[in-house]
């Protein structure tokens, strides 16, 4: 059997040379005319061809898809920022035309009361005639197209005879040189609102996607058209209405500002100009107004909360103030009569505004309490674990904790700690409640007096005894820790001796501070109260301690003291004086005697 004899290799060479140069002047955008005579050209490429062909066709309808939908998004970008009607319809009659590459594109709208359409918007047209034009229902291909909702395309708009030509008509089309014309329903639902073309001045058939194109551009300049309805409709609003809108637009550009109680009802009585005043559910009065305004009545309260309405009492108009079935606070509006119902919706409005930002501040202050409650109750418990992520978390609410800091806990039986600890947090970097106590963190170096202060600022807050006791001033977490366990020992002292609604620190319970504090100051204490004594002597070279010491031991006798520092009785008796000048005219009362005297000891010991 004889083997098939091969093909000469030069010939294969010379195919795979013409396929490269087809696949060459593929991938360089041949036009697919030049496609078709590489066959022509090479016949032993028309197989080949042929698939090029296809690829061209393929890759030619994914950009004209990409484009259009490129069209179709830019269209919708133009609607969002919608400022212009006509700006945003002669864009879309514009890409119509660019992208069904067409000489003419317009616009016409229906207008329902006079049962025509008439032209809005043209691009590329050049005649006045036809810019111009009317057309009655059904006259001509607009009209047609009007009034059955259906697009109607035609390749010689004067030899179809589908539509009733009329001589305005004809004669404007005719003056603008148009031939094919095709033409697309503007739609809101049911409705026609007036029809989008595209037209040649040459014969052309325009394809189905052509139209479903045209088609998508029509309904966004429907969309475009419905809004421009709706703004104008808004726009007609009587000036009471508007009013309102401003004010709601004020009212809530306050609350996402983060704007105070206060400023809110200033905005609404600036607005209604009258007096409002804003109370909590328990009638506490929120915005310290002056004159303050009376405050509503329980039954008022209960009839607006249960109508949702603002009611008019004996003193202006109170509305409640109220977040689902919740009550929280109510408004009150004087120095204002009858409301007309644009006010009183306002003040209505204000009210929901109002109850919207009492809602989000207890929402931001719960948050801030959780993560300031975590902060304090790691910083109390486990101040070694990692003392650099607890000086940032710090950090983030605003808190140094490398500065002096007081800490203080305060107590108070006839209140409760919920209360108590939001009182706290007014006057306190950081409060809340631990070990079933309200604790205060406060940026000071001065323990003992502030708090003294803050006893007294918590009373008036609670309108009840608080006792608090400190401890500091203390430098980072193992500080703050050890200073938190000193103040819960001295307020257990001050309870203990029944100072009740008193505030002081270790030093200010004296003697009771040395025997009490784990990591008292013995030097400190001394310095605290003999200082004055041990620096006179000093500077002098006098004997005023010595002469303290001599008196004590002689249990305040003069003729015993002045026997044991052999001087004059008259020499004590000037000393004495001398020290009294330097501690205080009280150095020598029971307490104040006892503390001096075991400070004497002390500095004795300390050698």
């Amino acid at each position: 059997m004889t083997p098939p004899r091969s093909r000469p290799r030069c010939q294969d060479e010379r195919v795979n040379d013409d396929v490269v140069q087809l696949l060459e002047l593929l991938a360089g955008g041949a036009s697919s005319e030049r496609l078709a005579h590489v066959a022509v050209e090479n016949p032993r490429l028309a197989r080949a061809s042929a698939l090029a062909l296809r690829i061209h066709s393929t890759l030619s309808a994914h950009r004209r898809r990409e484009t259009e939908l490129s069209a179709l998004f830019d269209t919708a970008s133009d609607l969002a920022r919608l400022r212009d009607t006509d700006a945003v319809l002669r864009s879309i009659v514009r890409r119509g035309r660019t992208l069904l590459g067409v000489d003419v594109s317009y616009l016409s709208l229906n207008d329902e009361a006079a049962g025509r359409t008439y032209m809005r918007v043209t691009d590329g047209s050049v005649s006045a005639l036809f810019q111009k034009v009317t057309l009655g229902m059904g006259e001509g291909l607009g009209g047609l197209v009007a009034q059955t909702a259906q697009p109607y395309a035609t390749r010689d708009y004067f030899g179809d005879e589908r539509f009733r030509h009329t001589l305005p008509i004809d004669s404007a089309v005719r003056d603008e040189g148009l031939t094919a014309i095709l033409g697309v329903p503007l739609a809101l639902g049911d409705q026609v609102i007036g029809v989008l073309y595209a037209s040649d001045r040459t014969r052309r058939e325009f394809t189905p996607e052509e139209i479903a194109l045209l088609s998508s551009l029509a309904d966004h300049a429907a969309i475009a058209l419905d809004n421009a309805a709706l703004l104008e409709e808004i726009s007609e609003q009587s000036a009471a209405l508007h009013r309102a809108e401003e004010a709601h637009d004020r009212l809530m550009d306050l609350v996402l500002r983060g704007a105070a109680v206060p400023e809110v009802a200033a905005a609404v009585a600036d607005v209604l100009h009258g007096e409002i005043g804003l109370f909590d559910a328990d009638g506490v009065e929120l915005t310290n107004a002056d004159p303050v305004p009376p405050v509503p009545s329980a039954s008022a309260v209960a009839a607006s909360r249960a109508s949702g309405r603002a009611m008019s009492t004996a003193d202006g108009w109170v509305c409640a103030v109220q977040a689902g079935p919740e009550l929280l606070g109510s408004m009150v509006l004087s120095g204002r009569g009858d409301l007309v119902d644009a006010d009183r919706r306002l003040f209505e409005r204000a009210a929901v505004v109002t109850a919207l930002l009492l809602m989000l501040r207890r929402s931001v202050a719960k948050a801030e309490d959780e993560v300031r409650g975590e902060l304090l109750t790691d910083l109390l418990t486990a101040p070694e674990r990692n003392p650099g992520a607890l000086l940032a978390r710090a950090e983030r609410l605003g808190l140094d904790l490398a500065q002096p800091h007081a800490v203080l806990i305060a107590h108070a039986e006839r209140v409760p700690r919920t209360r108590l600890a939001v009182a706290a947090g007014r006057c306190a970097a950081l409060a809340g409640i631990h070990a079933e106590e309200v604790v205060l963190l406060v940026p000071a170096t001065d323990p003992g007096p502030l708090a003294a202060r803050t006893a007294e600022t918590l009373r008036s807050a609670v309108d009840g005894l608080v006792t608090v006791g400190a401890s500091g001033p203390a430098h980072g977490p193992q500080e703050i820790a050890a200073a938190h366990a000193e103040a819960a020992r001295c307020l257990r002292a001050l309870l203990a001796l029944g100072r009740i609604g008193e505030g002081a620190s270790m030093d200010g319970l004296g003697f009771l501070g040395v025997l009490l504090g784990e990591q008292t100051d013995l030097p400190g204490f001394v310095r605290r109260t003999i200082g004055p004594v041990l620096d006179y002597d000093a500077r002098r070279g006098t004997e005023l301690l010595a002469t303290l010491q001599a008196y004590f031991a002689a249990g305040g006798n003069l003729t015993r003291a002045k026997d044991v520092l052999h001087v004059h009785v008259n020499t004590v008796v000037q000393r004495l004086d001398r020290i009294g000048s330097l501690l205080g005219a009280d150095w020598q009362t029971p307490d104040r005697a006892l503390e001096i005297h075991l400070a004497l000891r002390l500095h004795v010991l300390q050698g």
